[in-house]
């Protein structure tokens, strides 16, 4: 009998089953199989803003075990260092990432997923190194707050030594917010931290919720929108750019979203096809991208100007080098960063 995504049935499990096969299933098959969030919820307040949130879902989980390998890379190598990812990921994944610190072992499990699941990691570890960067040159350029919506197992509050003076604002499910604050207890960290938001969509809207938290909507604000857009409706996007689109002149919007083009026809693009059954068999399937051509004026109606836009292969050359030619997949996957007003306002 053939699996989904041709996969194949696992074989019985015994007490000696390494962790990442407990469980009843291989452990890729797993990964592809908690690819999106298992529950999330797409809700409308008064003033028609709208926002997903998620409850620990398997998209976020799974940016953490990307993030945790490489944080375990050798010192040099590693595009990022974040120490609180593996205490985000499945316990039983956490041996597998101190296994691959070992520089042969980590060679070898990297491309065990780069082959199954081609471009999700490499694309997933420069992505966020981007926009770590994008959030250090925000504040560089007087920013003086940030946003994370949808924020899920975000750590840049804690790991970006720009953030360490400056109001955090994370936007995000309740019970999200509250296993994460736990874990970071866990380890030491300071979960006061950051303002954690949560909305009741029967009384409250998102900047009627954000300035009860402290919003300070005159300051020039970076925003973090990072994974969200693709589960998402073209209204509730634009409710949210038009929202953006309100913050003080010079504020910065960081985004992902999909290339169009996959929802109609995957084939176009290296391993899509995979990760779409994969993200449809798992309940939530994706459901809204953007042109790459006509984003700029997509956007320009809200106020917002675009500064940059990169497919993965763009800003996997940016930050592997002569690597990133070797890398495959994902390209359907991008990153913009906006502008409110003139960029350098």
């Amino acid at each position: 009998m053939r699996f989904p995504h041709g996969l194949t049935r696992p074989r019985r499990l015994g007490p000696q089953t390494p962790p990442w096969r407990r469980g009843g299933t291989p452990f890729f098959r797993g990964l592809l199989l908690s690819s999106s969030p298992s529950t999330g919820a797409l809700r409308c307040c008064k003033n028609k803003t709208y926002i997903l949130f998620t409850e620990t879902g398997g998209a976020t989980r799974t940016l953490a075990l990307f993030r945790a390998l490489e944080s375990v890379r050798p010192a040099g190598k590693a595009l990022f260092r974040d120490p609180f990812a593996q205490s985000f990921i499945d316990p039983a994944l956490r041996p597998l990432v101190r296994w691959s610190a070992v520089p042969l072992a980590g060679v070898l499990l990297r491309t065990f997923i780069d082959r199954f699941w081609p471009g999700a990691r490499t694309s997933g570890v420069a992505r966020t190194r981007l926009i770590d960067d994008w959030v250090a040159e925000a504040i560089a350029k007087g920013c003086r707050q940030l946003v994370v919506l949808g924020a899920g197992f975000d750590s840049r509050a804690w790991r970006l030594p720009d953030l360490s003076s400056l109001p955090v604002f994370e936007v995000d499910h309740p019970s999200t917010a509250a296993a994460k604050s736990g874990r970071l207890q866990a380890l030491g960290a300071d979960p006061s931290r950051v303002v954690s938001v949560a909305l009741d969509f029967d009384r409250t809207c998102l900047p009627d919720r954000l300035a009860t938290a402290g919003f300070d909507a005159t300051k020039v604000t970076i925003v973090v929108w990072e994974g969200v857009t693709n589960y998402l409706t073209e209204k509730a996007v634009q409710s949210v750019f038009a929202w953006a689109g309100t913050l003080a002149p010079g504020s910065r919007l960081a985004f992902t979203y999909i290339h169009r083009g996959v929802l109609t026809d995957p084939t176009r693009f290296e391993g899509a096809q995979r990760i779409m059954l994969a993200v449809s068999s798992a309940g939530e399937p994706w459901t809204f991208g953007l042109c790459p051509k006509s984003l700029a004026y997509s956007i320009a109606p809200f106020g917002l100007q675009l500064l940059e836009d990169l497919g993965a292969d763009d800003y996997r050359a940016r930050y592997f080098g002569k690597r990133a030619a070797r890398m495959r997949g994902y390209t359907f996957y991008r990153a913009a960063l906006a502008a409110v007003g003139r960029p350098d306002a």
